[in-house]
Order: structure tokens, then C-alpha cells, then sequence
């Protein structure tokens, strides 16, 4: 299976090229948010895959006009090939504003969905946009990931962490993936391909 996972900045490869090749040997797309609604279904149609999402901080505009053929996973398990994935996006609260979280807001969501994983037997993807708190985070509070994130990777183990908010321009040696125990954590800035 190959997942298309994008955050935080349209692909001029997909967008301004659009390799519709490429988008059609897509299986899945996932959005770590930060992304015009526009861009997401673009890639939906162009790709025939079904495309999940969760917000970004920026991301006030899917109140007005949601991504089209997109399916939002906020607060959610959902499976897919057998594929579970919980989405819980937002990034920390550094200002007023839509999609925004403490610690204790994030970590209280994440309590919810405690019986949505269960009943799924587990989860192989966190799908988010912040980090995890102290791997591949920023310094500044508004780049600050979620400890929440850590206690999900150490009691559920799933394969992948899938992020963004955390942009290449940020730093010269913006590192793509990490290792956290069973958990390889992935920044998917502009556009990363997993193949399962």
C-alpha cells in the first residue's frame, strides 16, 4: 500500500504539475492539515484515493468551505484496509484561535477516543499535526508538540506517527523521520510517501 502523507505546503510537483501518474498509484492520502481546501480535493479527484484529515492551526477556512470528497478524522478511528488510523490534529495553543490546544485539552481528547481504539484492537497510524512533546518539536511555544502523543506511541505502539507544523524553512536540518520506540514518527512537510 502507499500512503501519500502531505502537511503545510502545497506540492508544486502535485499542484502546479500535477503528476497524475504518480497521485493515481496513490492508495491513500493523508493530510496533517495546513493545506488549502482547494489543494485537498484537487488531490482526491486527480488521485481516485480516499483522503483523511485532520487540522492544522491554520485551517479556520474549512469552517467556510471544507475540503470536497475529503473525509475529516478529528477526534476519530477510522479503518481503512485494515489500516487503523486516529486522527487528533491542532497544534499547541500559543494565541486566540480555531484548532488550538493546552496540554490538558489535547490530552482530555484524546481520553475520548480511549474506547474507539479499543474497539478497533489498536492503531497503526497517529495522524496529527503537532509533534510529540520533545521529539522533532520546536522551542517556541507555538511549535511546542503534545506529551499526550508520547503516552499514545508508548501504550498503543502504532507504526507511525504522521505530522507537520514543522516546516523545512525552519531550520537547515529539518529531519524527516524519527525513531520512538516501535514508532517511526514521519514529518510529512509539503509531501512524504510511505510504502506498507
Amino acid at each position: 500500500m502507499k500512503i501519500l502523507a502531505v502537511a503545510d505546503d502545497e506540492s508544486k510537483f502535485l499542484w502546479d504539475y500535477q503528476h497524475k501518474d504518480f497521485l493515481q498509484s496513490v492508495d491513500i492520502i493523508l493530510s496533517c492539515g495546513d493545506l488549502k481546501a482547494e489543494y485537498l480535493s484537487f488531490l482526491v479527484t486527480l488521485s481516485k484515493a480516499p483522503l483523511f484529515y485532520v487540522h492544522g492551526n491554520h485551517d479556520e477556512n474549512y469552517a467556510i468551505h471544507e475540503p470536497e470528497g475529503c473525509e475529516c478524522i478529528e477526534d476519530r478511528v477510522v479503518t481503512y484496509k485494515g489500516i487503523r488510523i486516529l486522527g487528533l490534529g491542532g497544534s499547541y495553543r500559543y494565541k486566540e484561535g480555531p484548532h488550538q490546544y493546552t496540554d490538558k485539552e489535547m490530552t482530555r481528547r484524546a481520553q475520548k477516543v480511549r474506547g474507539q481504539i479499543r474497539r478497533a484492537g489498536g492503531v497503526d497510524i497517529l495522524l496529527s499535526h503537532a509533534p510529540a512533546f520533545g521529539i522533532g518539536d520546536g522551542t517556541d511555544r507555538a511549535h511546542k508538540g503534545f506529551e499526550v502523543f508520547r503516552d499514545i506511541m508508548d501504550r498503543y505502539h502504532p507504526a507511525y506517527m504522521i505530522h507537520g507544523h514543522l516546516h523545512a524553512n525552519y531550520t537547515r536540518q529539518l529531519q524527516r523521520v524519527r525513531q520512538y520506540n516501535q514508532t517511526q514518527i514521519i514529518n510529512a512537510y509539503e509531501r512524504y510517501v510511505i510504502e506498507l
